[in-house]
């Protein structure tokens, strides 16, 4: 007798509801790449935002590759991968839906002030505010705000409680914003210099504990190719300028922000976008500092 592994059955029944699913592995993550299409080398999914030629029947491309066929679910090549599997994300964009993932309990406050009731679904720090509509995803939109929608995935947590309530304009606002961010190019003159003594006479640290703990957090925003670069630099922007709390300053965090911009943009993330995490992820620091 043959036993469904639990994530299949969830999925199988996502995707009845029409909610296209992919099975996340250990850390809650997409699975890597198969060998054909590992570093994108097979041109990506067509259905992506750059369309290549990819016909692969692995689960590879993280969102990408989430479907509501149960065929596909349910094939053979499929199967090792669901019994490793932890659990289940969907594409929101793709059912039709936009998740405001709030990450702290400083968010859900934001969010129960500025935003319409809708239904939401509690996670381990904070909780998914869902809507019906479709829109852009970006990572941190604000401190501890991601909107997941297109070419983008979310884990499975439960149906959650209340009415789904329709995309309002605040949301997409939080998008739009990103925009209108000034372009690097257009403002180089105003580029700080390399950290160093010459921005950071101000800091208590050595040029050498800078550097090690920097180029740990540009790396963990490099590992970042497929998904989540644009939060992981918002984390990493984060972690480092709190290091530098009990500082007189100046430290030179502009410094290290371009640094962290320049890593997110080298995989992926829009300038814009990576430009506004590292400076909401400096600041977010900043106050809890204060």
């Amino acid at each position: 007798m043959t036993v469904t592994p639990e994530p299949l059955r969830v999925a199988l029944a996502l995707a009845a509801a029409g909610v296209p699913v992919l099975p996340l592995r250990a850390g809650k993550v997409p699975f890597g790449n198969c060998r054909t299409c590992k570093d994108n080398a097979c041109g990506g999914r067509p259905h992506m935002k750059a369309a290549g030629p990819c016909r692969c029947p692995a689960p590879c491309h993280a969102w990408a590759a989430a479907t509501t066929n149960p065929h596909v679910l349910t094939s053979p090549v499929w199967a090792p991968v669901w019994r490793a599997a932890v659990a289940v994300a969907y594409h929101p964009g793709g059912a039709g839906m936009t998740v405001v993932d709030l990450d702290n309990a400083a968010a859900v406050a934001w969010a129960r002030a500025t935003l319409p009731a809708t239904r939401t679904v509690p996670t381990t720090r904070g909780e998914h505010w869902l809507y019906q509509g479709a829109m852009p995803s970006s990572n941190a939109v604000r401190p501890g705000v991601d909107v997941k929608s297109a070419m983008q995935y979310a884990r499975w947590l439960g149906p959650g409680t209340g009415r789904m309530a329709v995309l309002p304009a605040a949301v997409r606002a939080l998008v739009v914003k990103e925009d209108t961010t000034p372009a690097r190019g257009e403002v180089a003159s105003s580029l700080p210099a390399p950290w160093g003594r010459s921005v950071a006479t101000g800091c208590r640290h050595t040029e050498r504990y800078v550097r090690t703990g920097l180029e740990r957090g540009l790396a963990l925003v490099r590992a970042r190719t497929e998904s989540g670069a644009g939060s992981q630099a918002f984390g990493v922007a984060r972690f480092l300028a709190a290091q530098h709390a009990g500082c007189p300053g100046p430290c030179g965090l502009e410094a290290i922000g371009e640094e962290i911009v320049a890593a997110a943009v080298s995989v992926g993330v829009p300038e814009t976008y990576a430009r506004r995490a590292v400076v909401n992820g400096l600041e977010t620091a900043v106050e809890r500092a204060a």
